[in-house]
């Protein structure tokens, strides 16, 4: 078996390991997955109990990388979240105390719970991949991956993330309550007091470096380059794509990031499937998850129900790839 081979096999391992522990988040781990591989970082968002900070905690296990839990609260400082200069008192110097943002993984719990300090300070480690403490400034390590989650329900005592700083995230992720025949299962798996599996390492921080430079040499052919770029400015300009209604909604449509994104999630999709060329069928499916946090809808949308996923919808609809 080629060393690719090999890779592509421990992904599929990873998947069946995490699914040892978490049950129905394929979709989920597979888009942790492409954020991990390709440097992007990922937003979850759902309803309490969903098992999204299960998932990733399971995630880091079977990934020989350094990985951190912070569960944001409203009283959280910057300091806490990248580090301070403390004195000590022995040398009479003032040293750099780092902070737990210097980790592989992160796992940013209920980002909205913090204020916008914090908020930023996270958001500018993701943007630069370093840090200024004092008046030094320090590289993060590598891989950096950050996973934030967000609580849709409580609003209360929140602190929503703008716009603008939402487009540093590759993927927005809705998880969605499991269908019955897993709730099933995780009855039957959580109510047993003897259950207590601990998953096994599958991948190295090596292999992970190995699998982001097999997935930069997927190819991409001219004309999928092109679709992806007629989907961009699509969300921009829906009038001229002849979509008038939607476009009475839509106040900005995506950012160049978007493009970026899709672009190299299709080509980790391409990989995960074994193949090394991207066909249209990988770029369809990730369209809604690296648009929809980056489509900005008016007040008029809101008024009607109009949802940024029904216009990634009628985007897809319309917009055909050239030379077909």
């Amino acid at each position: 078996m080629s060393h690719k081979k090999e890779l592509q096999k421990k992904i599929k391992d990873v998947f069946e390991e995490v699914g040892k522990v978490v049950v129905g988040q394929d979709y989920l781990v597979n888009r942790l997955l492409i954020g991990l591989f390709t440097g992007g970082h990922i937003l979850l968002e759902g309803v309490p109990g969903l098992a999204k900070t299960k998932t990733i905690n399971t995630l880091a296990q079977v990934l020989e990388l350094d990985f951190r839990r912070l569960q944001f609260t409203p009283d959280l400082l910057p300091a806490d979240l990248i580090g301070t200069m403390i004195y000590n008192q022995k040398s009479g110097d003032f040293e750099v105390k780092k902070g737990p943002i210097f980790s592989n993984l992160i796992l940013a719990d209920e980002v909205n719970r913090a204020p916008a300090k914090v908020q930023s300070a996270l958001l500018e480690a993701m943007a630069e991949k370093q840090v200024t403490i004092g008046s030094e400034t320090y590289q993060l390590d590598r891989p950096f991956l950050v996973m934030a989650t967000q609580n849709p329900v409580e609003q209360e005592g929140t602190y929503p993330l703008p716009e603008a700083q939402v487009d540093r995230f590759m993927m927005k992720i809705f998880v969605d309550y499991l269908d019955k025949k897993s709730e099933l299962e995780v009855l039957r798996r959580i109510t047993n007091l003897d259950w207590n599996y601990s998953p096994q390492q599958v991948l190295t921080a090596e292999e992970i470096l190995s699998i982001r430079s097999e997935i930069n040499k997927i190819e991409i052919s001219d004309m999928l380059e092109r679709y992806i770029v007629e989907l961009v400015f699509a969300s921009r300009f829906p009038g001229e794509y002849g979509l008038h209604e939607e476009a009475h909604y839509v106040q900005f449509g995506v950012s160049p990031r978007a493009g970026i994104a899709l672009y190299n999630a299709a080509k980790a999709m391409a990989f995960f499937d074994g193949r090394d060329y991207v066909l249209p069928d990988d770029i369809k499916p990730l369209v809604n998850d690296v648009f929809n946090h980056r489509i900005i809808l008016n007040y008029e949308a809101d008024a009607d129900g109009v949802t940024t996923e029904h216009i990634i919808e009628k985007i897809l609809n319309k917009v055909a790839i050239a030379g077909k």
